[in-house]
């Protein structure tokens, strides 16, 4: 059994700054405050250096104060550590549109205009930070990609802790503060993120520390969280593995001296953690220490507009005080506020931050704005990649031989852990070994930190020290993923097809991320995200309706098309080609379809490479109509789609020699897209020479049919594209069944092109009643005996 190393009981909470720090530190903190309000609400007059008025007031006021104050008071606390540890140190702002409690201070500590110098530390500078905050060709309320220091914008909340522990993985001076939203612990993947403590090694790993901000509401509700008894609380988080602190309270200087120490004896703990362990060698699972920070939503702002609450309530969330330009009694009110900071004590006669605040930021990249953590580019080193050809499979003849497409890419992936034993780790929830990746427990085991049974030793695969994350929650691992790359390294992730979706919105956050990223020059490029889709739609037929939906690509079509790659290899020599590029690429969301079943192999690897490189081609074998114009195309993208459009040319040169059939394989989607759409687009002519201008193309497709639409509609000769693939169609079947039921068959298609080849409309009536009851005879035998017809099932190419 492993055992659970226990935290020493939450340390007194003696006062631990002095009268002169906590003045300091107070003033910090509301220098910070006074930039979060004037972010909000001013285009002018940014020091206060004459009475506010209403043309000092942006007309359109957005942001969201709520979240502000308490951010930027765990910020400040954490400056003090990091200068008293030389603590290595980033943090996440999970609340929902805190950007201003964060933005604040870091312009206070001089990363901001370091990297935007029209935003200078002094009056101009601080004006225009205002200006352009929410507010059109500015930024973002969030923590985006233009904030320093930011690895999560929090545009949807849940995101913010495994976010965390990625960037903590294999990075053991780290120490990543996350800041988590009590109404973000409200989601489904927050919840369940909670569970990463699980799976991180006080040994090799950095460390995180959450702070959970209970201010007790969301846009206008109260938050469950906020609502429960203290013991419900503190036994939910202790039942989570976690030693909860608590710092609670409304009065600044009280806060000030509870936060102080609360947090040091956090950072004090997590140090006496990792010694403890290092010194040891040995990772067992700590109980590590949290923090649980209930202060008031819209902290210090008005207490009262209107006759409302506000302070402490949800009319705190956005925007307390508005209509400045109509309201004389608001505009007082606002002035009021913003006095309260007492900005003339904070910034001088230049505006800039007085020399004595200046000292408590930290200097250099242990300034939370600078490190290099948080723009993990700068740290990315290129994997040492083994020569993919060397897991190449032998094909004398094209489609003959049979084999599982994922099982030589768990080899590749093998070899590459093992050369880049610090800095790549595979994803997957509970699935590598069926997706036939275990190849990789060769080389590194599971990771499982929780307890161990006599029979785990049997087959289990769990190691403390492994580098393979398996849970099963996608939230949880796309996560994990995501913070692992942002902060510099590799992965890999796998998953069921038809159970991406769960990770929909995630694919969706970080694509923008990606793609805002690529507009700040100075964000170094982090390595891709790579994501095999495999238990395809096709091969479902034995777990049934619900595991077959081939739609995520549908999703990964919405993305920005400098961002997002899709890529079909039909068979293993294909997959280990598409691989190597991923893995080596940059900037982009590389998703791969593949199934894992045996499948046909058709290419020798140096095909492979020719095929992979122009993304499509005509496979001149299966094709007859070599230095003549086509009587049809027949397309496909996908392993089974290949296979029956391969059955489909085979049934008809057997009824029709004279047919002229060109065959293409599509395995880089994107290619179908114009070239002045997408990098890898063709061009309009070359499309039309492999496409035609006026052929009948049957193209048979993995996904749903009207994506191949999407991608082709421009195209010349798109009014005779005619695309087969899922129509919702299926249950318990065999694969031809199933492909019967959707019409991706080789029966449905030879027929398809019957109906659709003008010569032969007139003289295929024939082969279509023979082909028909084909495809009548094959489903019987399926529905009768359980299995696919064997000269069907066993089928190869015999050209």
């Amino acid at each position: 059994m492993a055992h659970v190393m226990e935290s020493k009981p939450a340390t007194s909470t003696a006062e631990r700054l002095s009268t002169d720090e906590l003045e300091k530190i107070d003033a910090y903190w509301r220098a910070c405050n006074y930039l979060a309000v004037g972010m909000i609400y001013l285009r002018g007059n940014a020091l206060l250096n004459e009475p506010l008025k209403p043309e000092h007031v942006k007309t359109r006021l957005l942001g969201h104060w709520g979240a502000s104050p308490g951010l930027s008071f765990a910020y400040v606390h954490l400056n003090r550590l990091i200068n008293m540890y030389d603590l290595d140190a980033i943090f996440l702002a999970g609340p929902g549109h805190g950007a201003p409690g964060v933005l604040a201070p870091v312009y206070l500590e001089g990363a901001y205009s370091e990297i935007y110098p029209n935003k200078g530390e002094d009056a101009e500078g601080m004006l225009e930070l205002f200006r352009e905050f929410s507010f059109p060709g500015g930024i973002g309320s969030h923590c985006t990609p233009e904030t320093p220091g930011s690895i999560h914008e929090g545009g949807e909340l849940g995101y913010s802790l495994s976010h965390a522990f990625g960037a903590a993985f294999d990075n053991p001076n780290l120490l990543v503060v996350a800041m988590v939203g009590d109404g973000e612990a409200e989601t489904g993947p927050l919840a369940t993120a909670w569970h990463s403590n699980k799976f991180l090694s006080p040994v090799r790993d950095g460390a995180v520390l959450p702070i959970l901000h209970l201010n007790g509401y969301k846009i206008n509700n109260p938050t469950l969280l906020s609502r429960i008894s203290h013991d419900e609380l503190e036994s939910l988080f202790r039942g989570y593995g976690w030693t909860p602190h608590f710092v609670e309270g409304h009065d600044p200087a009280l806060m000030h001296q509870r936060m102080a120490a609360t947090l040091e004896d956090c950072v004090l703990e997590i140090r006496r953690i990792q010694q403890v362990a290092r010194a040891s060698g040995k990772a067992v699972r700590p109980r590590w220490p949290m923090i649980v920070l209930r202060s008031p939503k819209g902290w210090t702002g008005p207490r009262e507009v209107d006759g409302h609450k506000v302070e402490g309530f949800w009319r705190s969330h956005q925007v307390p005080l508005s209509g400045m330009h109509g309201n004389p009694a608001h505009l007082t009110q606002l002035e009021t506020w913003l006095r309260s900071y007492r900005p003339e004590e904070l910034f001088d006669a230049t505006g800039r931050l007085v020399p004595e605040l200046r000292v408590l930021a930290p200097r250099g990249t242990r300034r939370m704005g600078a490190n290099p953590h948080a723009n993990g580019g700068l740290l990315r080193r290129p994997l040492r990649m083994p020569d993919f050809r060397r897991y190449a499979i032998d094909v004398e003849k094209p489609g003959q031989a049979m084999a599982e497409n994922t099982r030589p890419l768990g080899q590749f992936l093998r070899d590459i852990m093992r050369n880049n034993m610090t800095n790549f780790r595979v994803f997957g929830p509970d699935e590598n070994t069926s997706n036939r990746l275990d190849a990789i427990y060769e080389v590194s085991k599971k990771l499982w930190l929780a307890d161990y049974l006599p029979e785990d030793a049997d087959g289990g695969q769990l190691a403390p020290d492994g580098r393979v994350l398996e849970m099963l929650s996608e939230h949880t691992l796309e996560g994990w993923l995501e913070g692992y790359l942002l902060t510099g390294r590799h992965g890999f992730l796998s998953t069921y097809e038809a159970f991406a979706h769960v990770i929909d919105s995630m694919f969706n956050m970080h694509a923008k991320w990606l793609a805002m990223s690529r507009e700040q020059p100075w964000r170094a490029p982090v390595s891709s995200l790579n994501l095999l889709l495999t238990s395809t739609v096709w091969r479902q037929d034995h777990n049934g309706f619900t595991h077959q939906d081939p739609g995520f690509l549908d999703v990964v079509l919405n993305k920005d098309p400098n961002v997002c790659r899709i890529y079909l290899p039909p068979d293993v020599n294909t997959l280990l080609c598409v691989a190597d590029h991923c893995l080596r690429s940059t900037d982009y969301i590389n998703v791969i379809v593949c199934d894992k079943q045996k499948h046909l192999q058709y290419m020798t690897i140096d095909e492979a490479i020719a095929h992979c490189t122009k993304g499509l081609s005509i496979w001149n074998k299966a094709s007859n109509d070599q230095g003549v114009e086509p009587d049809v195309v027949m397309a496909c993208a996908g392993d089974i789609p290949t296979k029956e459009a391969l059955a489909a040319v085979t049934l008809l040169r057997e009824h029709f020699r004279d047919l002229k059939i060109r065959f293409i394989n599509v395995v880089d989607l994107f290619r179908l897209v114009p070239s002045t759409e997408h990098s890898h687009g063709l061009s309009d002519r070359d499309f039309d020479s492999l496409f035609t201008t006026d052929k009948p193309i049957v193209f048979n497709f993995h996904g749903y049919p009207w994506l191949i639409h999407r991608l082709t509609y421009r195209r010349t000769n798109h009014r005779n594209l005619h695309v087969r693939g899922y129509k919702e169609k299926g249950n318990i079947n065999t694969p031809l069944d199933l492909a019967i039921q959707n019409q991706i068959d080789r029966f449905s298609l030879a027929i398809d092109v019957i109906d659709r080849v003008p010569s032969l409309q007139r003289v295929g009536a024939h082969a279509k009643e023979q082909l028909r009851n084909m495809q009548i005879e094959c489903q019987r035998y399926a529905y009768e005996h359980g299995t696919d017809k064997p000269e069907v099932d066993q089928w190869t190419w015999p050209y």
